[in-house]
């Protein structure tokens, strides 16, 4: 009997919703339970994990700017497969997921994974509160379970084809790039949130949950560390002390609420 495994980073806890459907769906198919490795914080990235040919693991990421997040893949990369089989999963904030989805598929090939389906599903973006509100939401959960069934009768047939055929283009575009209506890119990268002083009660919360352990502990209105702008503080900040105000980053945010509003599909490939 295989272990079923749920591995995954989110930030916001959208890829975590769908990566542990899929991955319990699994597991009641299986008549087992399933077990979970949440790599979204500094110290569980310091745990090289290790598979092996029984295991088959639902592995998940979100996208960011149509790939896998780049800080992430040297990580990534330390992940042993040893001959396990995978289901990469990745999340998008209702754009589009790009290569997003190959790219991981292909990580997970390198790390000796044996890749046999492969998914993307729409979560509410990390910018914003409004573009994919609420999701992955019931209907998309249903999704998630049936997703996981197909998966199941694929592999207790013996029927799927490895590596898991996706969407996206081998090898994989560069990072989708905003751009202003002029044309002209525009560069968010070093952009981190700010603290509103008269809202923060130092709860720390917000260091907490910064996956790149980036806040200052002494001073949470201190970022000194690399902000991937996975928004997690502002999220989930109780008090909603934590916003960024960069120009660049607020018409960026903007532009995708309104030019992304309807509600996006996911897409399954099994």
């Amino acid at each position: 009997m295989r272990t079923i495994h749920a591995m995954y980073w989110s930030a916001t806890d959208t890829t975590k919703m769908v990566v542990r459907t899929i991955a319990q769906t699994l597991a009641q198919h299986a008549g087992t339970d399933y077990q979970v490795f949440d790599f979204t914080l500094p110290a569980s990235r310091e745990t090289v994990k290790t598979f092996g040919p029984d295991d088959l693991v639902v592995f998940g990421t979100p996208v960011y700017a149509g790939r896998v997040p780049n800080l992430l893949v040297k990580y990534l990369h330390t992940v042993v497969g040893g001959g396990a089989l995978a289901v990469p999963v990745v999340l998008f904030g209702n754009r589009n997921y790009d290569d997003g989805l190959m790219e991981l598929r292909n990580i997970l090939e390198q790390d000796g994974f044996h890749t046999i389906a492969g998914a993307a599903f729409v979560g509410e973006h990390a910018f914003s509160r409004t573009l994919a509100a609420g999701r992955p939401d019931a209907d998309d959960l249903v999704e998630a379970r049936a997703f996981a069934g197909a998966v199941w009768e694929k592999l207790t047939a013996g029927t799927y084809v490895t590596p898991a055929q996706v969407g996206g283009q081998d090898p994989v575009r560069p990072y989708y790039t905003p751009r202003d209506r002029a044309g002209n890119p525009i560069n968010i990268l070093k952009v981190k949130p700010k603290t509103d002083p008269d809202k923060c009660d130092g709860c720390g919360i917000c260091v907490n949950v910064c996956p790149m352990g980036s806040i200052d502990k002494s001073d949470p209105s201190l970022v000194p560390g690399v902000c991937i702008k996975c928004c997690a503080c502002v999220k989930k900040c109780p008090t909603g002390a934590k916003y960024y105000d960069d120009p660049g980053y607020l018409y960026h945010k903007e532009e995708l609420e309104l030019g992304y509003a309807r509600r996006a599909d996911n897409a399954t490939f099994v």
